[in-house]
């Protein structure tokens, strides 16, 4: 008798290195991932394209947004036993660190390299967006060529065709969770997640074509 192979779950996991809620994020999303048998691919993005497509400003350009971000992130990071401090700079240039992070590489070492990153902007308040300390980190993970193969127009493509792909999937902001078709933005997300998962999503009892056909009755004007 022939056993069904059930095919496996992907939780593809984006995130950007300037969003300290990502980092928080990290700290789970792997065990969540084995917890619940999903394959996972996290998944670079940068967080500046996804605003600009959706005419949104970051948190961190949003003063008073910006202050209590941070001491909600405190808060968070103290609950998860997190090392949590003040970065180099913020906001900062992640490109470079999104590059790297997206090259050819085996995904345990992927791993590794992402949670070092992670480490390093919010724990460590080292410049990630600076050739030498992302390249001593890529050296300590494994990887010591990648400064050079960043330099690729193919892994600069592939960075660029991530955040497209992101956006077709309706991706708008960071860290954002997607199984199958079903996305979950940001860490207050992750027990309705778990509930997904389970089978114990409400969403599945709610009429969500009358929610969708809701019509706005005022517009807000845009000022500059």
């Amino acid at each position: 008798m022939r056993h069904m192979v059930m095919p496996t779950r992907v939780l593809r996991f984006y995130f950007d290195y300037l969003s300290p809620y990502s980092y928080l994020a990290w700290q789970e999303i792997p065990a969540l991932a084995r917890r619940n048998d999903l394959q996972l691919e996290p998944t670079p993005v940068l967080l500046a394209a996804l605003l600009d497509h959706h005419g949104h400003k970051g948190p961190g350009e949003i003063p008073p947004k910006r202050a209590y971000m941070f001491k909600d992130c405190l808060r968070r990071a103290a609950a998860l036993g997190t090392p949590f401090n003040p970065p180099f700079s913020h906001p900062f240039h992640p490109l470079l660190s999104l590059r790297v992070t997206i090259l050819d590489m085996e995904e345990a070492r992927r791993v590794e390299l992402i949670s070092r990153l992670f480490a390093a902007t919010w724990a460590e308040a080292r410049d990630v967006s600076s050739t030498e300390v992302v390249g001593v980190i890529c050296n300590e993970v494994g990887v010591p060529d990648a400064l050079e193969r960043v330099q690729d127009p193919v892994v600069k493509q592939r960075l660029k065709d991530a955040v497209t792909k992101a956006i077709e999937l309706g991706v708008f902001g960071v860290p954002t969770m997607l199984v199958g078709n079903e996305l979950f933005w940001g860490t207050d997300s992750f027990r309705h997640f778990e509930n997904y998962l389970a089978g114990e999503d409400p969403i599945a009892m709610t009429n969500l074509e009358a929610w969708d056909g809701v019509r706005p009755s005022a517009v807000r004007t845009q000022s500059r």
